[in-house]
């Protein structure tokens, strides 16, 4: 991927490798803080239903860290910023909402 310098005023089409590098990591980062935090609430558990609501953000939060680590991969491999349900450009202002996500607003999982 080549460096976007966007000319005073205007917004690149496509974020850069580096930005994407350094939101991603913020992600991750953030996302083990919190799966830390919540194994300690899941230790001091005081009933079945706050263990199960424990559970559930763990996986949750272990399923968005497996696709931080695929979008990892997609910026070594060149792909990052293309969908990879269209392969058109996921366009900028959401992946600097969800800098993880491999799809545009069209094609994301659950859509039809």
């Amino acid at each position: 991927m080549s460096l976007v310098t966007p000319r005073p005023g205007t917004r690149p089409e496509r974020m850069t490798d580096h930005d994407a590098l350094q939101r991603l990591a913020h992600e991750r980062n953030t996302r083990l803080t919190q799966l830390h935090a919540l194994e300690e609430a899941g230790a001091n558990a005081e009933s079945q239903a706050e263990e199960h609501v424990v559970s559930a953000q763990r996986n949750t939060i272990r399923r968005v860290l497996a696709e931080v680590e695929a979008a990892f991969a997609r910026v070594r491999d060149g792909g990052y910023g293309s969908c990879l349900g269209c392969a058109k450009p996921i366009p900028v202002e959401r992946l600097e909402i969800l800098p993880y996500t491999g799809f545009c607003v069209p094609c994301r999982p659950g859509t039809v």
